[in-house]
């Protein structure tokens, strides 16, 4: 495990915001949900753990900006540095009662990914990274897996909720990647999905449309383990596309072709 005065920090924070989630996720039919949009639900438990995560960030780190998915931006007095947070990844799962769901802090610095924190609340499993000291999850280094062969390989995907852009094309990509890898995974998180990148769970992850805050703590998570996050295109910075591809060597390249020819 990092225990750099960053990392300390960002999973204090961390922490302290999913005592408070894993409680309500006891009593989630007692939750009071407002609609934000087709099939995607914000609950009061979402907004207390952005307040904390939040509060606890900004006193850490004064001057930081911040990009939240209910919040919004707040721009910080110091443009070098912005966290990227989705206090509650996986919110439909967690409505459901579903235990698979996670919080995701990532700590942007001059354009770049520098540490990241994905906490899978349930499950008690801590993933972190920072630049150049490696990614784990609680005390065990991750390194994507060394799989070479796609008939063997397991994708994680993310699907467009119908009437939403992009559902058509998704069918579309699910299609020629099915028949091609070992088999694909849709879990609802894909904060957890991109970290089991990171730790060779799964080999290869595609999505289109999310925000920054669902990827941007995977970014450090993925680099640092040895693997390979780009936008879909293969040509901008993740963190200016909402569609990205992060995998292994082996696997981005058989994926992309693959998705290309869709």
């Amino acid at each position: 495990m990092i225990r750099s005065p960053l990392m300390t920090v960002m999973t204090d924070a961390v922490i302290k915001a999913s005592r408070n989630l894993k409680r309500d996720f006891g009593e989630v039919e007692n939750l009071q949900v407002s609609l934000k949009g087709p099939g995607d639900f914000v609950s009061q438990a979402d907004r207390k753990a952005e307040k904390t995560i939040y509060e606890m960030l900004d006193k850490a780190r004064p001057g930081y900006g911040f990009v939240m998915e209910e919040s919004g931006i707040i721009e910080g007095s110091d443009k070098s540095h912005r966290w990227h947070i989705d206090p509650l990844d996986g919110t439909s799962n967690f409505l459901h009662g579903i235990p698979h769901f996670a919080i995701s802090v990532g700590l942007e610095r001059e354009g770049q990914m520098v540490a990241g924190v994905v906490l899978d609340v349930i499950k008690d499993e801590m993933f972190v990274a920072e630049r150049g000291k490696g990614a784990y999850v609680n005390n065990r280094r991750l390194r994507v897996s060394g799989r070479r062969e796609a008939a063997g390989m397991l994708i994680g995907t993310g699907i467009p909720h119908v009437g939403k852009p992009g559902h058509p094309q998704f069918l579309k990509e699910l299609a020629a990647v099915m028949p091609k890898f070992q088999n694909v995974r849709r879990m609802g998180a894909a904060a957890l999905d991109i970290a089991y990148v990171a730790a060779g769970r799964l080999d290869g992850f595609w999505e289109r449309g999310l925000n920054s805050w669902d990827f941007a703590a995977g970014i450090a998570l993925v680099r640092e383990a040895g693997g390979t996050f780009l936008s879909l295109d293969g040509h901008a910075d993740p963190l200016q596309s909402r569609d990205i591809l992060c995998a292994n060597e082996a696997a981005e390249r058989l994926l992309r072709e693959t998705l290309a020819k869709a």
